[in-house]
């Protein structure tokens, strides 16, 4: 009896025990859960999804981004809501559509008293830091345009980012300089993207045991192409790079010495996302933390025989979207192939942080989709350009436009009505336009319905350029809004 009861009383002490330990790790669990996850967010300028290895390209080398994706989210249809710079950022910081926050043309002064990403982690007991291109302060009506870039930014304009190092805007990345808290300017040394990396992870050591927020904004691969480190262009041999069939072939060698100087930029940064996510190993938080990396917007790099940006072709405004989160994600890949767009960005970063969403967010929160390893059940983008400017402005072509980017199927209308429709799988270079034959009328009057809606929902009325820039009180910049008055007819 005696042995039976010291049998009883052993096992009472291991299941207590195990039970503990059950316990134990259970608390863990929750503990770790309610630790708020970091957010390093990278964004490149005018990096293509089309310039990546993981989405198939295998002539530019990015070894990095390409292990990346295969811890994280990869997103085969991120759509720039706004294929040019300073729009892009605007809905980005604040989950807004162009036209609601107000800057649809560069240089233009983003909102002070907006509700943005850093106001909201700031709130939420976040440290908060940006590094890089800032491209929202913009100047005032009647000031000399791009007189900001070159001007620190306010303390009250800088929306709720507290560590600074910034520039409005340059492309110069040899001789770069910055801003400081203070507004003291400092220089970056070297080829600037790796100075400001080195910046990154020296903020990333320093607040690795508090919650922060870290956006990190490179100004490559954005032209001048040519001004790569003289070592990451020494790999790429312009004579043996695959040209896209849709550069026409009086512009092919241009598109290949344009891409092997683009490629250099590319690997150059790439190189930095390596250091980036060994510090964050290093210093131990790599599993609660999201990691984001992006781009504004895309480059046609001679596609259709044009460069840069602002065209509502793939070239122009599909990007490279990777999301890595180990605590909520896991760390196998998760393709994903419906379409996200660049106000949602927010709004879902801030749902897999478990913050609460400000209604001012227009965009959709993606996280539950994310977590639970869906599709997004987002059937379309919305891709706009209310005014065209600078780059593709009314003298040499541009136009205003509104379309959907869906899965499948690019659909565009400019102010006279339906003007683009490519069926993406069929045709992924975008060669032949579906939109004036008869038997997709049916398919057309479906995507326009799915293009009304998303206009309706964002109090977009579709108007001409000057409307508004008369609303917004905005004026022209060099001879943007010069055209003829059959411009419209003149470029179908």
């Amino acid at each position: 009896m005696m042995n039976f009861y010291k049998t009883l009383i052993l096992c009472s002490i291991l299941l207590l025990g195990f039970s503990c330990k059950e316990q134990a790790k259970e608390e863990g669990k929750i503990e770790k859960a309610t630790v708020p996850p970091n957010v390093v967010f990278i964004l490149a300028d005018q990096w293509r999804a089309q310039s990546i290895g993981y989405l198939g390209n295998e002539d530019v080398i990015t070894p990095n981004l390409d292990s990346l994706s295969k811890q994280s989210a990869v997103f085969h249809n991120a759509v720039t809501v706004m294929a040019v710079c300073a729009p892009w950022r605007g809905s980005f910081i604040s989950g807004q559509y162009p036209l609601t926050h107000g800057v649809f043309y560069n240089d233009k002064p983003f909102p002070t008293e907006a509700t943005t990403i850093a106001k909201i982690y700031k709130k939420a007991g976040y440290q908060t830091g940006y590094i890089g291109k800032w491209h929202l302060n913009g100047h005032e009506r009647g000031e000399e345009h791009f007189s900001a870039r070159n001007k620190p930014v306010p303390k009250e304009r800088r929306q709720g980012f507290d560590y600074w190092k910034v520039r409005e805007v340059t492309h110069n990345y040899n001789d770069s300089f910055y801003f400081d808290e203070e507004n003291q300017k400092q220089f970056w040394e070297g080829y600037d993207a790796f100075s400001q990396t080195d910046s990154a992870i020296s903020y990333i050591n320093k607040n690795k045991d508090n919650p922060f927020l870290l956006v990190l904004s490179w100004g490559p691969p954005h032209d001048p192409y040519h001004t790569a480190p003289e070592e990451y262009k020494q790999m790429y041999d312009a004579s043996k790079l695959h040209v896209r069939p849709n550069v026409p072939e009086d512009f092919k060698d241009s598109a290949r010495n344009v891409m092997a100087n683009y490629y250099a930029h590319c690997t150059a940064l790439d190189y930095s996302v390596g250091r980036l996510l060994a510090a964050i190993e290093e210093a131990g938080v790599a599993d609660n933390t999201i990691f984001v990396f992006t781009s504004e917007h895309g480059d046609m790099l001679m596609s259709k025989g044009v460069l840069k940006k602002q065209r509502p072709w793939d070239e122009s405004i599909k990007v490279p979207l990777l999301i890595r989160y180990p605590d909520k994600l896991g760390k196998t890949p998760h393709q994903i192939y419906d379409p996200i767009n660049t106000p949602d960005l927010l709004p879902t970063l801030l749902g897999l942080s478990d913050l609460e969403i400000p209604h001012s967010i227009e965009g959709t929160d993606f996280s539950k989709a994310l977590i639970d390893g869906d599709e997004l059940g987002n059937e379309a983008a919305l891709i706009m350009l209310p005014v065209p400017f600078h780059e593709w402005q009314f003298m040499n072509g541009g136009r205003e436009f509104r379309g959907v980017r869906t899965k499948k199927y690019t659909y565009v209308k400019d102010l006279l009505g339906p003007w683009l429709l490519y069926d993406n799988e069929q045709d992924p270079y975008q060669m032949h336009n579906l939109v004036d034959m008869p038997q997709f009328s049916q398919l057309k009057n479906h995507l326009d319905g799915i293009l009304a809606a998303k206009l309706k929902a964002t109090n977009d009325e579709f108007l001409p350029a000057d409307d508004y820039m008369e609303k917004w009180n905005y004026l022209y910049d060099r001879k943007d809004s010069l055209r003829k008055e059959n411009y419209l007819e003149l470029n179908r």
